[in-house]
């Protein structure tokens, strides 16, 4: 028989939770432990498992466990995400908020990202029309723990106030400083009932990319991300430096 499928409390940090700072700091040290850094997530100094064939016939597969779905299956393995902040006007001023489920949609000018619709970034890009999108770099990890803090008793949010910001160009709104892709959107559409989340969908009208994060052809891709590392969230509750690339083995004759 397969492995059962055992409970494992959720971690969400940046959908229905919030960290605490100590949280993503002890992530940090835990993360260099166990050697995320963009070289692979095993132990240090473990040696890796090598490769088993698989059941002969007739004898049951004991490589599996099957997951319930009963609960979502998102908390028993890791995936790669980007991690990005998400600028809002609220209000007379605005907010910043962390996001992993964030991402281009198609190959236009649309991004979009999931929220949940008990979270202010909803109802403010809602009712402004617009959001920016600041993608951090590895350095600016904690900068970008600080705008997942706990809301202040009246319900402003706390963490812009610690966080080195500048206005957007184009639409109302903040970036982080120093962030490597800065993307302005207006809103496009919004996508509820995806259960408790709703994707928010926006249209790029603005950006900017720092000189040293930019693809051109003098430079090669490798040393591109060898130089300027990139900042990933490994959901559920790590992170990861990603330094180390290859080129894609596409076929000869592949094409969008």
């Amino acid at each position: 028989m397969a492995g059962q499928d055992r409970h494992f409390p959720p971690a969400d940090p940046f959908g229905s939770l919030r960290p605490s700072v100590g949280v993503l700091a002890a992530g940090l040290y835990d993360a260099r432990i166990w050697g995320i850094m963009g070289t692979g997530a095993r132990p240090l100094g473990h040696e890796e498992h090598a490769m088993t064939e698989g059941p002969a016939e007739g004898e049951e597969n004991t490589d599996w466990v099957e997951l319930s779905t009963d609960r979502p299956v998102w908390e028993r393995f890791f995936t790669v995400s980007p991690l990005v902040l998400v600028g809002t006007r609220e209000g007379e001023g605005f907010d910043l908020a962390p996001k992993h489920m964030a991402f281009p949609l198609g190959w236009e000018r649309h991004f979009g990202f999931v929220c949940t619709r008990r979270h202010a970034t909803y109802h403010n890009a809602r009712e402004f029309g617009a959001f920016t999108v600041s993608y951090p770099r590895p350095e600016q990890l904690v900068l970008t723990s600080l705008a997942a803090q706990a809301r202040d008793e009246d319900g402003s949010p706390s963490g812009i106030a610690s966080l080195p910001t500048e206005p957007a160009r184009t639409v109302e709104g903040v970036v982080l400083s120093r962030a490597y892709v800065q993307l302005e959107c207006e809103l496009d559409q919004i996508v509820d009932e995806l259960g408790s989340a709703s994707l928010v969908i926006g249209k790029v009208v603005a950006g900017r990319v720092a000189k040293e994060a930019l693809r051109i052809s003098e430079r090669s891709d490798t040393e591109l991300v060898r130089n300027t590392p990139l900042l990933a969230y490994l959901h559920p509750g790590r992170y990861a430096e990603v330094s180390d690339s290859r080129a894609f083995p596409f076929p000869a004759d592949f094409h969008r």
